[in-house]
């Protein structure tokens, strides 16, 4: 099957309520039963088609009850307000997982394990990432906020640094490891302070990973 030409690179950020490593990097079991999340990004580079999606970011908060193959998870999604009618089309569908092939991508992944979405916003969305400081901030006023930064040795308090390859990854190949604090609002409340987070460079296209 063919699919929509398209590509988005650039930086991500995300952070759940797991503990430091988050299991699902390693196929294992969420740290309390249930999965609970945010990520976002900044399209450096992108397009959908002959739509141009650079500089434009996003954001989505997510909750499962359980693991994510599990099922049964609820998904928010927040868009650039600076984008127009075809880039916001663009897009959802990228976020979405449409025009992808089936478990290519995070997004595509994610999209067949939700029961409830709510509709998307189209706010102002401040992000910053700095891959090898390890911190990075996203801000939707009035929606959520959402920091890292480096996971600190318990006794010395030395920042510590992981990095992670998954050659294979769906969402990415290298990330920095880092710790997260988040808080946001409605539909999706979430609260943590000093739990997992990572940090990457997200380089898709609609058959996964651009190499």
């Amino acid at each position: 099957m063919s699919y929509v030409d398209w590509q988005i690179h650039g930086p991500e950020l995300n952070s759940c309520n797991c503990d430091f490593g988050c299991p699902c990097q390693f196929n294992a079991l969420p740290t309390r039963g249930d999965c609970r999340a945010v990520a976002a990004g900044e399209i450096e580079h992108g397009y959908f088609g002959d739509v141009n999606l650079d500089g434009l970011r996003w954001a989505a908060m997510f909750d499962w009850p359980g693991a994510v193959h599990e099922g049964n998870g609820e998904a928010f999604l927040m868009l650039d307000e600076r984008a127009d009618e075809s880039q916001r089309d663009a897009l959802l569908k990228i976020l979405t997982g449409q025009e992808t092939e089936p478990g290519a991508t995070i997004f595509n992944v994610f999209a067949s394990t939700f029961t409830k979405v709510h509709e998307p916003v189209f706010a102002h969305i401040d992000f910053e990432a700095d891959l090898e400081s390890r911190r990075a901030t996203c801000s939707v006023p009035g929606i959520v906020d959402v920091a890292t930064s480096p996971i600190t040795n318990p006794v010395t308090g030395a920042e510590h640094a992981v990095r992670v390859v998954l050659p294979h990854g769906f969402e990415y190949i290298e990330a920095e490891f880092a710790s997260g604090r988040v808080s946001s609002t409605e539909p999706i409340h979430l609260e943590w302070d000093k739990r997992h987070a990572h940090i990457a460079m997200l380089h898709l296209g609609p058959y996964g990973q651009v190499k």
